[in-house]
């Protein structure tokens, strides 16, 4: 078995970078792949590895310790982990599995690779392409989520941010496979003065 997986912990989403507080927050996933010798005359006169099958449970809850995903903050200035928190909430299948009837876990994370991006002042996640269609704001020096944003279908990639006309905006890509929604662009910004935010909307989301 191969801990936390054959595509590692963290993949192409990559991390974000604070040049201001030298601090990168990486998202990460621990998903178990079950490894083995594969023998196939047909392809190849050697052995290579390939998947193995499915990895084991017990009671169909996974064998590993969560958080199955997480957000953590790493300060390069020392070395030192920051903070570290589950990258959403405990999965349906799990939170309903009988084996945990009458129990009160905190969040497990979701079974999914996170997706992050560093503003000026707000750390903004979501739970990739298999998670909760949500998008999460959080205090980048605690990680407490301090806003959850509703989104039509789950996130599938890493979200920008860009300004045009002194408003900020966020845009992301999501999809639903239930719904059939295909893939979508999505903008996110606050009202401006025009919509009746008064002084608001320009840079708040920064």
């Amino acid at each position: 078995m191969l801990l936390p997986g054959n595509l590692g912990g963290a993949n192409w989403e990559g991390g974000a970078f604070d040049p201001e507080t030298g601090v990168l927050y990486v998202g990460s996933w621990t998903s178990p792949a079950l490894l083995a010798l594969v023998k196939d005359p047909q392809r190849s006169d050697m052995d290579w590895v390939g998947g193995g099958g499915q990895t084991p449970r017990v009671r169909g809850l996974p064998i590993i310790k969560p958080p199955y995903s997480r957000i953590t903050a790493i300060d390069l200035n020392t070395g030192d982990h920051a903070w570290m928190v589950a990258s959403g909430d405990t999965p349906a299948a799990i939170k309903n599995n009988p084996a945990l009837a009458g129990l009160t876990i905190p969040p497990t994370g979701a079974q999914s690779r996170p997706v992050i991006l560093a503003t000026k002042t707000m750390l903004f996640t979501a739970e990739g392409s298999s998670g909760q269609p949500i998008l999460r704001a959080l205090d980048k020096k605690t990680g407490e989520t301090i806003a959850q944003i509703p989104l039509p279908g789950a996130v599938g990639s890493v979200p920008m941010t860009y300004a045009v006309g002194g408003r900020q905006f966020i845009a992301l890509w999501v999809a639903d496979r239930m719904s059939e929604l295909p893939g979508t662009l999505v903008a996110l910004a606050l009202p401006g003065p025009a919509q009746g935010r008064g002084g608001g909307g320009a840079g708040d989301v920064r």
